[in-house]
Order: C-alpha cells, then structure tokens, then sequence
C-alpha cells in the first residue's frame, strides 16, 4: 500500500479536532454541574484505520491508521443504578404516604397539651360523684348533662375533622396526585417522540434524554415500574431508541403505561368508600389496580384511605381504623349508659310490658335480649302443644330458657326462669323443649310431631329513660350521630338515682344513690370494647375503662406514626446511597473534570507539535533533498 506523503497532516488534525471537541464536552459538563438531572458526558472516539487490504502484500508493506474518529457523544449511566434508585423511591413514597396521612391525624387524637375527651371524661367522673351526695339536686343533674354535651361535642368534632381528613385526601389524590401522574405519562411519551425525530436527524438529544430521566424518576415514586430501551428501524439500516415503561402488579402481571408515543392514563372513583383506581394502557386495557399495586404514593394513599387493620383483615390500620374504633368507643358509651338508667318498679323489678308482633311498642321502652343479642319472649310463646286430645285439645305454650354466652340459664331479679321462644332441634331430630304454664309444672318434650307454630309471638319490652339518642334514628351510635336524649335534654327525666325502692322520708323522698354510683364505677371499670367488620361481626379492639381506651387510640396512633417515620427515615438513608452511587457513574465531579482538563489540553498540543514535526521533516524533504551541488 501506498501511503499520501500529507496523511500525517490528517491524523494531526483529527487528533486536534478530537481533543478540542472533547475539551468543549469537558466544559459543558463544568457549566452544568449544578443543573438538576444533567448526566455526564463523554466523547465517543474510535481509532480510524484502513478498511480495505492490497490484493498484493509484503512486509514493507506496513499499515498504519489514519488516526482518531468520533463517533459521537453520550451519556454515563449505569441502567442498574436506575432501576435500583427507582424501586428505592416508589418505596419510600409508599411510606410517605402513610406517615402525611399519620400526621394529619395527630392533631385530633394527641391531647398531651390540650384539654380534650379524656379531661372531659374526668370531669364526668367528678360531676357525677358530686351528684351522688345530693340526690335529687337539679343543678348537679344540670352539670352532669352539660359535662356529658361537652364529651359529645369532642366526640363529633372529632368525627368532623376525621372526616375532612377523608375529603382533603380523596380530592387531593384526584385532582393533585392522578393528574400530575398523568401529566408526566404523557411527558415522557412527548418527550420520546422528540428525542426520536432528533435522532433521526443526528443530534442524540442529550439534554432532552435527561428531562426524561427525571420524569421517569417522578414517574418511579407514583408505582413500581420498568424501564427497557428497545432498537427500532426507521429507515434502512438506521435504528434510534425507543423508550417502553411497565408497571408490574403484585400479581405479577405487566400492564404498559408508554409505548414509544403511546402512554396510559388513570382515573380514580373517590365518591365511595373504598376508592377505586383504575388503569387505561397504552394498548386499550382497562384494569382495576386498587388492591394489586406493589408499592408508591398511590399505594400509599389507597392504604390510608381504604384499609381498617383488624376490622377488613388487612396489614395497616388507615383512617377506617381510626372512624371504627372512636364509634366504637361511643356506641358503648351510650349503649351502657342507656342501659344503666333502666326503670324499675317499686320491688326493684324492670318494667316491662309483652307487645305483639304488628303492635306499636310504647314510647321509651327498647326490646329485651339476652347476651347472644337474641330477644326475650314472653310466656306466650310462639310455638304450642297439645297436651289433651283431638277431640279436647288443651295447647300449651312451648319455648326454651334464654341462656347467656357460658351455656348458663338467665334468671330475673326474682330467681324466675327467663325464655326465649327458639325451638332447638338436635342432629337426631329429637326436639327438646319445656312446656311452661305459670304456676305448672315444667314437662319435657320429645316428639316434634306435637308442636304447633302459632304467628303471634309477644316480645317482651323494657321500660328505659335514655340518657342518648341518634339524630338519624338508626340503633349502632356513632361519633357523628350521638346526641343527649330529648327526654333528659327538656327535664322530663334525670340520672336515675337509685334502683332499690328506699325510702327514708315521704316528704324528702329517696337519698339512696348506688345508680349513680354505679355509673361512677361504670366510668372507671374494665368494659370490652368491640366494632362491626366489614363482614359485619363485632371485633374486639380494646378491654379497659372508658378514659383508658380513649388513650389507648392516641398511643396506637403514636405508635404507627413513628413506626411510619422511622422507617422513612430509613428508606431515605437507603434511597441516598443509592443516589450517590448513581451520582458517582453519571454525576459531574470536578476532580475527574479538571483531569480532564489536563489530559486533553496535553494531547491537543501533542498533536499540535506532531504536526509541527511533520512540516519540518516535509520542509526538508521539499526543500533540502535533491539539490546537491546548488
């Protein structure tokens, strides 16, 4: 091969060219070391070197490159890192979530500097125990109902801001979270048909690559995704790079949100509980992800907003925890009291009256159950047997004792058998019952065949002055529908003083007070507090006093709220180290650049002085050889 006298000119100048193009990449990394989401370059040479060999070769024939090609300019970034860096933070903004949605919270539950439910609880405590020393005082009955409006006034401010706290959270995942999501979709699918059409052309769109990048890091703290680069043609023999996201499922399936332009789209149902999320890809689908998301701040906030803990079997105890267990509180707040100010007759006996079925039962009077919840009947019972013959037939009625939860049969206050009218048929089919008329003997039942249902069952009532009521009409009690009885609120009935039937003087009336007493104990002993699941079974959530559960749902709230920021704490220990080791790859350090600096500045003057070299030794060639003698 022959070589052109001049190639050294050549390779001097693209040895030149080279250095000082990669001194202007060195530069623009200095001037963007401060620029959020600039990725580090670097100049991509390759040494250029002949292409074709001679049809004839000889060792004298020696070949030689031609010097340095650049092949063009990209980026430092380790795909690894990325993905890592982006698990990490759709992790920490799922814990994010939770610890905003804690924190919101706290201001209604913490009462460590404020006067609040349990204050108002001690000073239930003492109104009533000044009560008991003066039976009959109108004004101390006054101030035990006006202690016990205050309680009921925290009660619902509290079911107020729980609930605002519902709707702050349900209108900012919609309009705030959802649509930046969906904002950023489809930037990044802008962007990659931008990045595209710059590659077609040559520029490799550097600077717009990094935009995408931080979207994609945005992208990674809404859901867990994956990010792949795939290898289009776009003409013949030319390929760019196209850009496809997915987000994985906890059920391991893949739902595309971008597909080179093409990008997904979510909406959210925020008008019931629990919140709906729904999910359009990119390739027409439409998934429900409401229970299926892995992680991120949309998990997060589904979490806060749709779970209840133990009430719904999930792991975390969100804002439905929190509304369940304070009606709970409440619900057996009332229902104790209004079943502590029971009437009762002169003996000490409840009052009582039997209604048929289809009859109005009489005004303040509420059903009789036993401890299962099943109602009480009367003696005429539903269910009879003929104890005489076809032709002279004498029916008796026919029912079973009520029993409470220990299998052990109820009792009045006067030792008498309590009944309900259950009919209880075994596993052979044998019926087992009592036969029971007043004053009678009780006979054993065995043969079903005798025993005649009749329609006209007679509930038995028991005559209460409640202390509470609903503002809906509805049976449970909540935060929110609590309110003092009519019949306390207007006089026409106070604080039961006493159930035993004593009376010291006609004209003083009654001093005994161990109702109030009563309630006084009430107030301080160990009750079992339950609230219905979403199954709707009553779940134990606390065994206490009234005072003490209380506190305990602002220590159960303490609890998760640390437990939630210190394992944020942690995720954003983790989630750094990941961020400096990205950094550390794709970064500009300083250092590295002014060694930069150093090293191509050196080599352009090498080339420099090699070109130098090259006109002196082609300056004797043309000047100093052949002209001997001259």
């Amino acid at each position: 091969m022959i070589r052109s006298t001049f190639a050294g000119f050549t390779t001097a100048q693209l040895g030149m060219a080279a250095s000082q193009r990669a001194l202007d990449v060195v530069g623009q990394n200095i001037t963007n070391i401060n620029t959020p989401g600039y990725t580090r370059q670097r100049l991509d040479i390759a040494s250029l070197n002949v292409q074709k060999g001679d049809f004839y070769n000889a060792k004298a024939n020696i070949k030689v490159g031609y010097g340095v090609e650049m092949t063009g300019i990209s980026q430092l970034r380790d795909p690894f890192l990325d993905s890592q860096y982006r698990s990490q933070i759709s992790k920490l903004g799922t814990t994010d979530a939770h610890a905003a949605g804690f924190e919101q919270l706290t201001p209604i539950f913490d009462e460590a500097t404020m006067e609040g439910v349990r204050a108002a609880f001690i000073s239930l405590t003492s109104s009533l125990s000044t009560l008991s020393t003066q039976v009959g005082n109108q004004e101390n009955d006054t101030m035990v109902r006006s202690n016990m409006q205050i309680l009921l006034n925290l009660f619902r401010e509290n079911s107020v801001r729980l609930q605002d706290v519902r709707e702050d959270m349900q209108m900012g995942f919609q309009t705030t979270d959802i649509a930046d999501l969906n904002k950023t979709l489809e930037n990044i699918a802008e962007l990659n048909n931008s990045i595209k059409n710059s590659q077609i052309l040559g520029n490799p769109a550097l600077e717009l690559q990094d935009q995408r990048n931080q979207l994609l890091d945005e992208l990674g703290s809404f859901l867990p995704i994956t990010v792949k680069y795939k290898n289009q043609e776009v003409g013949p023999g030319q390929f760019v790079e196209v850009l496809h996201v997915n987000f994985t499922d906890t059920q391991g399936e893949k739902h595309a949100l971008i597909t080179d332009s093409r990008f997904a789209r979510f909406d959210a149902n925020v008008t019931e509980v629990p919140v709906k999320l729904l999910l359009h890809e990119s390739r027409g689908a439409t998934t429900d992800v409401t229970d299926i998301l892995g992680s991120g701040t949309l998990k997060g906030t589904l979490d806060f907003l749709n779970k209840s803990g133990d009430f719904d079997g999930s792991d975390f105890k969100g804002l439905g925890y929190y509304e369940k267990v304070l009606d709970g509180l409440v619900d057996t707040l009332a229902k104790e009291f209004n079943k502590a100010n029971i009437v009762k007759d002169a003996d000490g006996n409840p009052v009582r009256v039997t209604v048929a079925a289809g009859d109005e039962v009489p005004a303040g009077y509420v059903p009789v159950t036993d401890e299962a919840g099943n109602p009480l009947y009367a003696p005429q019972s539903s269910y009879y047997v003929n104890t005489g013959t076809a032709a002279a037939p004498n029916y008796e009625p026919v029912y079973v004792p009520a029993k409470d939860k220990d299998g052990n049969e109820m009792k009045d206050s006067d030792g008498n058998l309590l009944y309900t009218r259950n009919v209880e048929i075994d596993e052979n089919t044998t019926f087992y019952g009592i036969i029971y008329t007043p004053g009678s003997t009780m006979v054993e039942i065995t043969d079903p065949a005798k025993i005649e249902e009749v329609l006209n069952p007679q509930s038995v009532y028991e005559k209460w002055n409640p202390l509470f009521e609903t503002s809906d009409g509805s049976e449970d009690f909540t935060a929110g529908n609590i309110k003092i009885a009519a019949g306390w609120a207007n006089g026409t009935y106070g604080i039961t003083a006493s159930n035993n039937y004593v009376v010291t003087d006609k004209e003083t009336g009654s001093t005994a007070n161990e109702n109030i007493l009563m309630m006084v104990k009430l107030l301080e002993k160990d009750i079992t507090f339950v609230a219905e699941n979403s199954a709707g079974n009553d779940i134990t959530f606390y065994k206490g006093s009234f005072h003490d559960c209380f506190a305990n749902i602002e220590a159960t709230l303490g609890i998760d709220y640390k437990s939630a920021n210190t394992m944020l704490a942690n995720q954003i220990s983790v989630l750094n180290e990941t961020a400096n080791s990205r950094d550390a790859v794709s970064g500009v350090q300083l250092d590295e650049e002014g060694m930069d600096l150093l090293h191509y500045n050196q080599s352009y003057s090498a080339a420099a002085r090699f070109l130098t070299t090259l006109d002196e030794a082609l300056d004797k060639l043309i000047n100093g050889t052949g002209v001997v003698g001259r």
